[in-house]
Order: C-alpha cells, then structure tokens, then sequence
C-alpha cells in the first residue's frame, strides 16, 4: 500500500494535486488543516483492494474501511455520506458542493470560493462504474478472506508460525509461568503485610512462631500451626496444646514385637554416614535377645567402602550370627534363597547420596531379589530439613515401611527431622542416640520427641530469627501451605 501526502495553501490546490499524482479515481484517507495550509493522504485506487474487509468486518479502529462505504451505497459522490477522511475524491473538473462542503467548512477554508458546479455526465459514469466493480469484487474477497480465516482455524498446531522459534505451546507455558510467579510475588508481600498486624493484635502468636522456627521446625509447618491455636489461649498452656498436635501427627510402633515377632526381610537404606551399618547391628542384637542368633542372618551389599564389610562382620562374629556378602542383584537372589528358613533377615546396604543415579541402581536391585523386602530409611537428625526431603524423595519410590532416627545425641535441634517425619506420615520405628550395641536403639515415643524439641539446650541464639524477622519468614511460606503433607495435619 502506497499512501502519499498533499500539501497546499488551499484545499482546491491539494485536489488538484492529487488528481495529477493518483488520477481521478484516487482514495482520500485523511484531510485537516495544517500551519501552512492544507495537508490530504491519498492513495491510488489500484491499492484500494488491499484495504477491502470482509462483510461486517471493520477496520482496526472501529471504523468501516473506505471501500466499504462506497459498496454499501452505490450513490454518486455527490450524494455520499458527509465523511470527508474515507470518501474518495471527486471527478477532475469540478467537486461536487455537497462533498467539498465538509472541507470548505473548517477553520481557514476558502469560503469566499464559491461552490463548484456539477460534475459532467461522463464523470458520473465513470464513478457508478468504479462503485460496480467494487461491488463484484466484494464477495469474491469476502468468500476469500473467510476461506482463509477457516484454513487457519482447521490447520493443527503443530503448523501453525512460530515465534522466536517457539510454538504456541512454549509460548503459554512461559506466560502461565510469569503469571504463577506474580501470583507468588503478591501472595508473599500480602502474607508479610497480614503477618506483620497478626503479631500486633496477638502476640502469643509470634511467640509459638518463634519457639517452633528456633526448634527447627520448618516456616510452612509452623506457621500452620500458629494458625490454628485455640482462641483465648493461655501462655502457660499454648506450648501444651503445641507438643500434642506434633505428637498427634508422629507415626510410631505402638509395640516392637509388632516387628521383631513378625521378622521377615528388612533393608537399612540411606545416604552415606547416616549410621546404617551400626543401626543393623543394634536390630540384630534385639532380635538375636528376642529368638536366638540361629533364627537370624545379616547381609551385607557395603563393596565400596573400605572396611565396611569387616565392620558388620566383627558385630556378626559377637552375636553369632554369618554374614553373607552380596554384589549384585543376582547374589542377593541366591542368599535369599539359602536363606529363607530364617525368621529375621536384615541387609545392610551401600551408603548412596541422595542425587546419586546408583539410588535408582540399588532400589532396582532390592526389588529384582523376588523377596518382599521392607526398607528402613535412615534419617541423620542433624541435617538440615531440605537435605532430610530430598533423602525421602529420593529413597521413597518404591515405598519405605518405615524408618530410623539416627545420631539424635548429636543435633542440636530435632525440630527438622520431625517435620520431615510428619510432612510425609513415615512410620517412625526406632531412635537412636549413640554408639553403644545395642544400649543405644530405643523405640520411638512421640510424646517425648515433642516434648525434647522444645525442652532440648540448644546453643542456636546466632541463628534465631528475632520479632521483626518474623513477616520476612511467614512470607515465603504462601505457595508451599498447599503441601499435600501439611494438608493432612490433624489438630484433634
């Protein structure tokens, strides 16, 4: 489209302008007066077409285009709706007075010109046959451009342009991603801002917050809590309340005969130095007190670390009790086999990090064996909370029956191990709080776990969040409240 720009003292001097650049059937797109005069955009009418829209569509503007007018009234320009910026320009001897009036009429106009006479017969002819022919040309493009609009529609996505390289697809996801991310941006400030007026018009609130957080307690679980204290509370039984709802939510054996009288096949499984070798020790020494060292067999999978073997074999050597070293999935087959007659088996395996891909090697070889093997995760009490959920999700694949809180003499705070354990409803067997065989395996008790969260000595006052600090740390915690884990937890 080649639109061109008229610029005359006079508006009878830009149509004539006009009419030697574009001819007599040129397009006027735009008149208005200017500091010097006169300014028209016009264009020829052989770019007309590339402005014709189909039935009932309209122009970007909200206007009709200005091939439009013309095809819905098929009158001469003389008698054309007063629209001086989309009526095409007039015959070249004379425009009619009722067209150029619009024109005549503004601000610094020749009015003293006169209206000009009629147009010729041949002129009128020319015009009805040029609004003919874009009356023909109409449907032809209407038909067209609906054609096309329903090949597009029709057409899959695959097919459709890219942008940048990107589809339609990578395209919505990114948008639904900044989306999600300003979601996130806007609950976290309105989640400060309702926190920061909570610890003024409650500050028993901010007080369990901060007993929970500097008992290592995660933000998410602590802030739920504080949620939901009873209303009218007293500050000498709030902590009361606190530690029933934390044991209320701990999985624990209500009696260990409930494992060792039923025996069968256990795996000790977990990162490397979480004490797995010990623990199997302390397991095998109970169960060798509860049915004799002849109704037990230990295995070990341990080939990488140097010693490890030695070590479970020096506990098997006390109790009585042969162990069988294993290397791979078709060895472990072969000694379950031999050993099936046992009541109790239990496996010490290799310590695997929980981003290493021999996770996955050792859960295949577990479950290759063709024995129903129940894994116990060992869980390091002084990791960090985030360290303890990746170790779970890593280890949890294919189910774990149970597990084992280990070094619990060690950390300084248990808050995160049992937020762990209650974010995702483990069944917490045994605890275990030093180095001793088999003094130092004790079977959990949520009630003292609760209560030891808060009552344990902790030298962490560098590391406390202060008052002020509290709206920071509810903040970031808006997204993750609708942790399926947290969903679950029960107040009684």
């Amino acid at each position: 489209m080649n639109v061109k720009k008229f610029i005359a003292n006079s508006s009878r001097e830009a149509w004539r302008q006009v009419r030697e650049a574009l001819g007599p059937d040129a397009v006027i797109l735009s008149n208005r007066n200017i500091p010097d005069g006169v300014e028209i955009l016009a264009m020829a009418n052989e770019d007309m077409t590339t402005l014709v829209a189909p039935t009932g569509a309209r122009a970007p503007s909200g206007r009709p285009q200005p091939a439009s007018l013309q095809q819905q009234s098929g009158l001469p320009p003389a008698q054309q709706p007063r629209r001086p910026a989309l009526l095409s320009s007039p015959p070249a001897q004379a425009r009619p007075a009722r067209d150029s009036a619009p024109l005549l009429d503004q601000p610094g106009s020749e009015r003293g010109q006169g209206r000009a006479e009629a147009a010729p017969a041949a002129d009128a002819r020319v015009w009805r046959n040029r609004t003919r022919d874009s009356a023909q040309r109409r449907p032809a493009t209407s038909a067209a451009a609906q054609q096309g609009h329903e090949q597009e529609q029709d057409r899959p996505r695959s097919a459709l342009p890219e942008f940048d390289g990107k589809d339609y697809d990578e395209i919505l996801s990114e948008v639904m991603s900044e989306i999600r991310s300003m979601r996130g941006v806007l609950e976290t400030q309105l989640a400060e801002i309702s926190w920061g007026g909570t610890q003024k018009r409650e500050p028993l609130k901010g007080i369990v917050l901060k007993e929970m957080l500097a008992a290592g307690f995660s933000a998410s679980l602590s802030r739920l809590i504080t949620e939901n204290l009873p209303a009218n509370s007293k500050s000498q039984d709030i902590m009361f309340w606190v530690k029933s709802v934390l044991a209320r939510n701990l999985n624990t054996l209500a009696n260990e005969n409930e494992l060792l009288e039923n025996g069968g096949v256990f795996a000790m499984v977990g990162p490397t130095g979480v004490g797995k070798t010990t623990t199997t020790a302390k397991l095998a020494a109970r169960c060798v007190m509860r049915h004799g060292s002849g109704k037990l067999a230990l295995i070990t999978t341990d080939g990488y670390r140097i010693g490890g073997y030695e070590q479970l074999r020096i506990y098997g050597k006390i109790l009585g009790v042969m162990v069988h070293s294993v290397k791979d999935e078709t060895d472990l087959r072969i000694a379950l086999e031999e050993l099936k007659g046992k009541h109790t088996v239990l496996i010490d395996t290799a310590g695997v990090g929980q981003r290493d891909q021999m996770v996955a090697e050792q859960d295949a070889m577990l479950t290759g064996a063709g024995v129903d093997i129940k894994r116990l995760l060992c869980l390091n009490a002084t990791a960090t909370g985030g360290t303890l959920n990746e170790v779970v999700h890593a280890y949890s694949s294919s189910g774990l029956a149970g597990c084992i809180i280990t070094k619990l003499d060690e950390a300084a705070t248990i808050g995160n191990v049992l937020d762990v354990v209650i974010r995702h409803k483990l069944n917490l067997h045994y605890v275990a709080n030093g180095q001793r065989v088999p003094e130092d395996l004790h079977v959990a008790n949520k009630l003292y776990l609760a209560d030891r969260a808060f009552k344990q000595k902790r030298e962490t006052a560098p590391f406390e969040f202060q008052e002020g600090e509290l709206p920071g740390v509810i903040g970031p915690t808006a997204m993750s409240m609708n942790d399926k884990g947290l969903r679950e937890v029960s107040f009684g």
